[in-house]
């Protein structure tokens, strides 16, 4: 089964098996054809091959004839607000994200910071498969040029947004875990400049991730027991580039990646930014609850950033994100962007003076449950249209076909997709009750499995 991912999102694999140099150098070259050869900024995550990638794809930009601007290993947000703010005609970030250490992928990113939306990437695709690429000549190759202050100019941002005389006056400590990746160095910057103390583990961008850099419950053992050891307040766990957030309460105990949106919507909506909050349609239903206690909208759309990015700023919202851990702030960029995030949960533990074991026991409580079937990529879109034949379930209330399949009522629902950066099948499903969700997910994983 090919580990290599050619889709919207742009190209993932695992580096010396599916994604070669020679793959990255003509992915690179089709985008600054794309991008007509002029401004890009690239950045890159700590991953061992990030060297290697980075060097391939600045070969197939400035043969283009793009002017490239490297900003370093930052975060994938530090990177697409230096786009917004810029007059570059796009980005590029180099980064595998929440995928494991041999994994890496290529994302372009378009003039306003947002992630190419899918009539742009196959715009991009063509260009790229057509292999009719902009070929500059020998003197009109510029030289790469460097600028190291992006991520400071992302954490002023941040901090623009936040209140930060009472998180300073709180005297909260904070544990964090960065796995070795782009927020090692920022992290600890922004707890710095928010007066707080830190904790810190796995801040060496030289060395190896400790463990999947994905915040996932199943990847938080070190910074549940680093809070706990350290008497920290509260705990942040982050991913290879800063697209995801965990969290972890003082007494070590994690409530999964669903929650980071939650408790980010529940201070965005206690501030009183306006707009509706947008999310995906894999998302926990607790959002619609806490937009309903404030009588705001929630707008569902597509997996993926750039379907949540763009909607969030065609309806002005006023936060958005995935139940991945991922959380969109829009004063600031329509970026995942787990700084933001962290500094706008603290502020949410320091307005009500609660700790963050009593915010997140007030949302209301929902059971999800997740499996990841392997299949390959040519068979996993016939066993969903095989699923899809077979009708809406008695007992359902709606159908959504917009990605994948997905069956629900007011208090369950089971979502299964195709995953758009490895070759499997998710089946998600969430109920009031444990026992609903896990059957749900058991009987659409048989389901799946016998039709391969």
């Amino acid at each position: 089964m090919s580990s290599l991912r050619i889709t919207i999102g742009g190209v993932r694999g695992i580096v010396g098996e599916s994604l070669t140099p020679d793959l990255i150098v003509r992915y690179s070259h089709a985008l600054g054809t794309y991008l007509e050869g002029r401004e890009v900024l690239v950045c890159r995550d700590t991953r061992q091959s990030g060297e290697m990638v980075l060097n391939c794809a600045l070969t197939g930009l400035i043969a283009a004839g793009c002017q490239v601007i490297d900003l370093g290993i930052c975060t994938t947000a530090a990177l697409q607000l230096a786009v917004k703010d810029s007059d570059a005609a796009g980005g590029l970030a180099i980064t595998g994200g929440h995928n494991v250490r041999g994994w890496n992928a290529l994302k372009s990113i378009r003039s306003d910071g947002i992630f190419f939306n899918p009539a742009q990437a196959a715009e991009l695709l063509d260009i790229y498969h057509q292999g009719e690429f902009v070929k500059a000549s020998w003197d009109e190759l510029d030289p790469v040029s460097t600028d190291q202050q992006a991520g400071e100019r992302h954490i002023k941002a941040i901090c623009e947004q936040l209140d930060i005389q009472p998180i300073s006056a709180s005297g909260l400590r904070v544990a964090i875990d960065c796995a070795n990746g782009a927020c090692s160095a920022y992290a600890t910057r922004l707890l710095e400049i928010l007066g707080l103390d830190v904790v810190a583990m796995n801040t060496e961008t030289d060395l190896p991730f400790p463990h999947p850099p994905e915040p996932s419950l199943q990847n938080l053992s070190q910074l549940r027991a680093l809070t706990t050891a350290a008497g920290a307040d509260v705990g942040f766990a982050f991913d290879a580039d800063g697209d995801r957030l965990g969290v972890v309460c003082h007494d070590g105990s994690a409530p999964g990646e669903e929650m980071t949106l939650c408790l980010a919507t529940e201070m965005i909506f206690r501030r009183g930014d306006p707009g509706p909050v947008v999310t995906n349609i894999s998302t926990t239903q607790a959002v619609d609850d806490i937009a309903k206690k404030y009588g705001r909208q929630v707008i569902r759309t597509p997996i993926g950033q750039v379907y949540v990015a763009e909607t969030a700023s065609n309806h002005r919202a006023a936060v958005a994100g995935e139940g991945s851990g991922g959380v969109l702030f829009p004063r600031i960029n329509y970026a995942h962007d787990s700084l933001a995030c962290m500094g706008h949960i603290l502020q949410l533990i320091c307005q009500t003076g609660k700790p963050l074991a009593e915010l997140v026991a007030e949302v209301p409580t929902y059971y999800m449950y997740k499996e990841a079937v392997p299949c390959p990529v040519e068979r996993a879109f016939s066993v969903l249209e095989v699923l899809r034949r077979q009708g809406q379930p008695t007992g359902t209330e709606y159908e959504d076909l917009h990605d994948g399949i997905k069956y629900g009522t007011l208090d369950r629902w089971v979502h299964i997709r195709v995953s758009m950066t490895e070759p499997i099948v998710r089946i998600l499903a969430e109920a009031k009750r444990q026992d609903v969700a896990e059957e749900l997910v058991r009987h659409y994983t048989n389901e799946v499995r016998r039709r391969m």
